[in-house]
């Protein structure tokens, strides 16, 4: 049975995962986090990446705890309303469409909980070293003995220690975008009720929504900024960053700056997208954002990640061994499919993509291909 070792335990690993167990490997998900990531903003599963779900098994549990917004309110700098839509959110698309939103840590924990019974998972512990032969792979890990794998592949997000093993420093691929976007969660301070607020001012600008049956909001908040210097990247440094910036928000700014200040669940990154010209070397392969991450601007990120699980997993199954064959394969069929979706991110700077862009985007790739 050939062995293979994923990095990452957030979507896309856990998703190979379990796909390739069905198609006979032993598959073995590590994860820098202590146990299942929560918090997160709400994701989208677009187009080709529901059948993804739907070949799984998951799509009607998705479907049931999906967001369910009746709109939203576009607000201008002193929280008047300048605009609304019942069709429609910044954060989803279209409200009658057959797309779905979740929160990213229902999706997370609905697939863990799917696969842990068939894959091995080694949480609070990450990737060191790799070291590739004609046997296979030598990784060392932080905490767990050594192990050879016949194949590793990189799941493990923007900052992958995999592509940074395999491939060399990130700042080789990472392409940034103009902005920061930090998400925390809040109590429903707004009281609002299914229903979106989005409000730009100056070079910034946030979305609030409530989830968990109103209970809760979560808000995503984005500057525009060039890369920050490494010491105002670190986790203290950006939370200061937000907060300062909130604070001079005239509609419900202190009130916000307050709620980024406390959350326990507090998350701010560059707006970034990886462009590599190729995604595998020798045994090592990177999957969704370690790869060709889209950046939260697109919308695209879960459903890149899904599809490329199912296509990555379709090509090694049907490479009869053959790693080298099974890559190139996987990046044939999903490249052209990844460059529609992250130009998404770039096509409108500051607004979202246009809908006949990301019809086209999310439905370009047949997982039967």
């Amino acid at each position: 049975m050939r062995t293979v070792l994923i990095s990452g335990g957030g979507i896309a690993g856990p998703v190979l995962a379990h796909l390739l167990h069905g198609h006979g490997f032993a598959a073995t998900v590590v994860e820098r986090a202590p146990g299942v990531r929560g918090g997160g903003q709400a994701v989208d599963i677009r187009g080709v990446a529901l059948d993804v779900v739907g070949r799984m098994g998951l799509l009607e549990r998705a479907s049931s705890v999906r967001t369910r917004m009746r709109g939203m309110s576009i607000l201008g700098p002193d929280g008047s309303e300048v605009g609304r839509s019942t069709e429609a959110t910044f954060s989803s698309g279209r409200l009658d469409g057959e797309d779905i939103e979740v929160l990213r840590e229902d999706l997370v924990r609905m697939v863990h909980e799917h696969t842990r019974a068939d894959v091995e998972y080694l949480f609070g512990d990450t990737v060191t070293a790799l070291e590739e032969d004609g046997n296979g792979v030598r990784v060392e890990f932080a905490q767990a003995a050594p192990r050879t794998f016949d194949l590793v592949v990189g799941a493990d997000g923007l900052h992958s220690t995999v592509r940074r093993l395999a491939f060399g420093p990130e700042e080789d691929y990472a392409h940034h975008l103009g902005s920061y976007l930090s998400v925390f969660g809040a109590d429903n301070f707004l009281g609002l009720e299914d229903w979106q607020m989005w409000l730009r001012d100056r070079d910034m600008g946030f979305g609030i929504m409530p989830v968990r049956d109103n209970t809760e909001l979560r808000i995503a908040f984005g500057f525009e900024s060039a890369p920050l210097a490494p010491e105002l990247r670190t986790a203290e440094a950006l939370r200061k960053a937000v907060v300062d910036r909130l604070e001079t928000v005239g509609w419900e700014g202190a009130r916000l700056a307050e709620a980024a200040r406390k959350a326990p669940d507090f998350y701010c990154d560059a707006m970034a997208q990886i462009r590599m010209d190729q995604w595998s070397r020798g045994r090592v392969t990177l999957l969704g954002d370690a790869g060709y991450c889209p950046s939260p601007l697109s919308g695209q990120g879960t459903s890149l990640a899904l599809v490329g699980a199912h296509v990555l997993a379709d090509s090694l199954a049907g490479a009869g061994g053959d790693h080298v064959a099974a890559y190139a394969r996987y990046e044939e069929r999903m490249r052209p499919f990844v460059d529609l979706n992250q130009a998404l991110a770039t096509e409108n700077p500051g607004g979202p993509a246009s809908e006949e862009s990301v019809e086209r985007a999310k439905n370009a790739i047949s997982l039967d291909g």
